[in-house]
C-alpha cells in the first residue's frame, strides 16, 4: 500500500531534521538521552498543541493511536514519565533558537502587509494564560489561581510573531511593552492597556 504523507507529517517538514539536530546538540544538559530524544520530544509537543492535548498522558495515549504513522514522523512511541522527564530536565533554549532560525526563514518570503503606509506595521498585544496554581506556584497570580502573560508583537508582514516575551500574570502590558524594541520608522498599534506618553515620546524620539 502506498504511503500518504499526514497534514501534520508535512508541517514537520518545515523543520530540517539536520539543522534541529544541530541545534538539539547545543541545547544539551547532562547526559546522553536513552529513552527518547529531543525530536521525539518535539513531534509530541507540537501535536499537543495543534490537536489540544490537555495533559502529557493525553499526548501520550494519542501517540499510541497512532503507532503505524510515528515511523514516517522520524520518532517512536514514548512513555509519559521520559517525556515528563525531558520537558523538567532539558532546556528550552532549543525550542527559542529554532523559533529564531524558522522566523528568519518566513520573514525573508513574506508579503508586504496590505496598508497605505510605507512602514514596517505592528501590532502589540498580551494574552494572559491560566495555570494550575498547586502545580505551577512560581506562576502564583491571585489568591487560588497562577498565571503567565505572552506579549506578542505581530509583524503585518507576512502575520510573523516578531517579538514574543513570556512574564509572570501581574506584569502590565505597558511594562513589558516598555522593554521592546522595533526598528526604526516602524508604526505601531497599540489598545489603552498601552497608554504612557512618556514612552510614547520615548519612542517616538529613538525611531
Amino acid at each position: 500500500m502506498a504511503h500518504h504523507n499526514t497534514v501534520f507529517s508535512q508541517l514537520l517538514e518545515l523543520v530540517p531534521r539536520h539543522e534541529f539536530e544541530t541545534l538539539a546538540n547545543q541545547h544539551h544538559e547532562g547526559r546522553k538521552l536513552r529513552k527518547m530524544t529531543r525530536w521525539s520530544q518535539f513531534v509530541a509537543m507540537e501535536l499537543a498543541q495543534l490537536s489540544g492535548r490537555n495533559s502529557l498522558r493525553d499526548v501520550v495515549s494519542n501517540l499510541s493511536a497512532q503507532t503505524g504513522k510515528l515511523y514516517h514522523l522520524g520518532t517512536a512511541l514514548i512513555s509519559r514519565s521520559s517525556l515528563a522527564r525531558v520537558n523538567e530536565q532539558q532546556p528550552s533554549a532549543l525550542f527559542e533558537a529554532l523559533f529564531t532560525k524558522l522566523l528568519a526563514r518566513c520573514q525573508g518570503r513574506a508579503p508586504r502587509h496590505g496598508f497605505r503606509i510605507k512602514n514596517k506595521l505592528y501590532s502589540l498585544e498580551a494574552s494572559t494564560i491560566d495555570l494550575c496554581s498547586s502545580v505551577f506556584p512560581w506562576a502564583r497570580f491571585r489568591a487560588t489561581k497562577g498565571a503567565v502573560k505572552l506579549h506578542v508583537g505581530l509583524d503585518h508582514d507576512g502575520l510573523l510573531p516578531a517579538f514574543m516575551n513570556i512574564t509572570d500574570g501581574k506584569t502590565h502590558d505597558i511594562t513589558a511593552a516598555r522593554g521592546m524594541r522595533l526598528p526604526k520608522d516602524s508604526t505601531l498599534v497599540v489598545d489603552r492597556g498601552y497608554t504612557d506618553h512618556a514612552w510614547y515620546m520615548t519612542s517616538i524620539s529613538s525611531s
